[in-house]
């Protein structure tokens, strides 16, 4: 058997609201209630969603997705009037990225958590790559 990741614990504030937002910025099936838990299925891994009032640390969730789906989800972002950046500290902001000679975006969940959508992994396209990711040491 190959190892995969089940599932995460998240916490928010509205679990329900939550999931939903992602639901239908990713274009996912609705979430099911199991137990305490809002359950998100992102292919074969869940975001359990749990209720807390207390704060909430941000967490990350990259979503890797095809080009059309990433058109979908920026469409999204845009209709909302959601604010969006490029990179993940949030410093060029009303922009996307083209790391890896495709696409990316970062925007935040009801809760603050950092959420990314990209249709190239890092460090796919290497350093051949004419927009390579900046983790990679390209010596440019």
């Amino acid at each position: 058997m190959s190892i995969t990741l089940n599932h995460t614990i998240v916490q928010a504030h509205d679990p329900q609201q939550t999931a939903r937002f992602l639901a239908e910025l990713l274009g996912l099936a609705p979430a099911r209630q199991l137990g305490p838990f809002t359950v998100l299925q992102v292919g074969p891994t869940s975001l359990d969603f749990i209720q807390t009032d207390q704060n909430i640390l941000q967490r990350h969730f990259a979503f890797l997705v095809d080009e059309a789906e990433f058109d979908s989800i920026f469409q999204c972002i845009q209709a909302r009037g959601l604010d969006y950046w490029a990179d993940p500290f949030r410093k060029q902001a009303g922009e996307i990225n083209h790391w890896d000679d495709g696409r990316g975006v970062y925007f935040d969940d009801p809760n603050g958590h950092l959420i990314e959508a990209m249709t190239r992994p890092y460090g796919a396209s290497g350093c051949e790559a004419e927009h390579p990711h900046p983790l990679l040491d390209c010596g440019k």
